[in-house]
This record gives structure tokens, sequence and C-alpha cells, in this order.
């Protein structure tokens, strides 16, 4: 089984700012986008927030990229180009699990990454270049931006169980606490298990932390080899359902 750290939504570069955590829920908001998309920040309830929280240099009628995608305990993701080439060289597929991760900003100001949702993934589309909406929008009240326009010929979406974190806990946080958002704690078996784009040993630091690269969306670990990190991923799962 293989378990991909997935960057996604707004950060410094992707919207500008961090997502924010209200009433101790982490809100990830989708980057904004021009093309591919027929969902703006309105249509997802989100209108007021991204306005206020980018002091209005994003509209709330402003397109989109709603992706991964969450309805009713089921999940759609979809990747293309570089990124969706690693992750077909890691052979990931049926039954392992992405885990979504984003930049955050607490009631403090502090900016951190930490996990707000998790993909266990039951079928694996290729879509190529012209895709087909029919294929994944009856599970969906909204269409997949993966299957609008056009797209590389590896255009692909996950489809599984998944749902979205209710409540910002100590358990999903990846950065520590005081520390750079980049230095991660880590669990100990993820340095042995390894991490993909993390094979430098001096990213490795004492006390199981771990500098991540800075760019980089899809980060892929295999740990059929490590009862430890199934174990792990069960007590993640469990939170984010909680």
């Amino acid at each position: 089984m293989r378990i991909v750290f997935s960057r996604k939504g707004f950060d410094s570069q992707a919207g500008g700012y961090p997502s924010p955590i209200l009433d101790g829920r982490p809100i990830s908001i989708p980057i904004p986008t021009r093309h591919r998309s027929e969902t703006t920040y309105e249509h997802l309830g989100l209108g007021e927030l991204v306005e206020r929280l980018t002091r209005g240099k994003i509209a709330r009628d402003h397109l989109c990229h709603e992706d991964p995608m969450f309805a009713d305990g089921r999940c759609a993701f979809g990747q293309t180009g570089p990124a969706q080439s690693h992750l077909t060289n890691c052979n990931v597929g049926i039954d392992d699990i992405f885990l979504f991760f984003g930049l955050f900003s607490d009631a403090r100001g502090e900016r951190h990454h930490r996990i707000f949702g998790y993909l266990k993934v039951e079928k694996v589309l290729t879509l190529g270049t012209r895709p087909n909406a029919a294929n994944i929008i009856a599970d969906f009240p909204r269409r997949h931006p993966h299957t609008i326009g056009e797209w590389n010929t590896n255009n692909t979406v996950y489809l599984g169980a998944g749902f979205l974190c209710q409540r910002a806990s100590d358990t999903l946080r990846l950065s520590i606490r005081g520390g750079p958002v980049s230095v991660w704690s880590v669990p100990p078996w993820l340095r042995e298990a390894g991490l993909t784009y993390h094979g430098d040993n001096e990213r490795w630091l004492d006390g199981n932390m771990l500098k991540i690269v800075g760019r980089g969306q899809e980060f892929v670990t295999h740990v059929d080899a490590f009862p430890v990190a199934h174990q792990w991923l069960d007590r993640v799962i469990a939170e984010i359902n909680r």
C-alpha cells in the first residue's frame, strides 16, 4: 500500500493566503483558475470568506479549481502532467490512500501545514485530452474540473471513499509548533520507508523532523513492510472521520 501526501488548496503563491481555521474547523480554499471550471467560490458557499480573506483581490464570482471534490462520503481527485507521471511511476492505484494537506492559519495567525482530508482509491480513470463528464458526474453535485476542457494525455481521476475533517486537531498537524512551516514532525517509520522527493539525508532532522521541499504536489511512501505505518494511518483516518 502507498500513502500519498498530496498538497492542495490556497498557499502563498496559489491564492496568496493560507486557508483559514474557523470555529476550530479547517476550511481548505480551492485555488483560483480562469479556465476548465464551472464552479465559483459562491457556488461552494465560500464567496464572502474568499473576498474577506484576500481583501477583495479574489471576487466571490471567480472560478475555482474544486479538486479534490467531496460529496456524501465520496471523493474525486484529478491529476495530470508531470505530477500524474510521478504517481504512475510510483504505481499509485487501487487501495492506496491520498492524504490531502495544505497551508492553514490558526486563530493566532500561525501558518502551518495540516492534513484536511483523505481519499481511499477504488477506481482510476484515465480521461485523456478530451474527457467525458458522464464518467464520474453521477456521484457529485458539480462537474469535476478534470472533465472540462482539454488536458494532457495522462489526465486522470482517482475515485473512492473520502472525507473532509471537521476539526483542527493536533493529530492532523504536520508543521512543528513555533517553527518553520516547512519543518514537519513525522512518525519515526517514515524515514526508513522513504518519501519521494525527499531522498536527501540532510532533510531528515533529529527528533523525527523533516524539512520538506518547497514545491511539488505528490509525495509518495510505500508502507507494505511497515505495520506501524498502517496503525498511524488508521489513527489519521479515524480523526478525519470524527
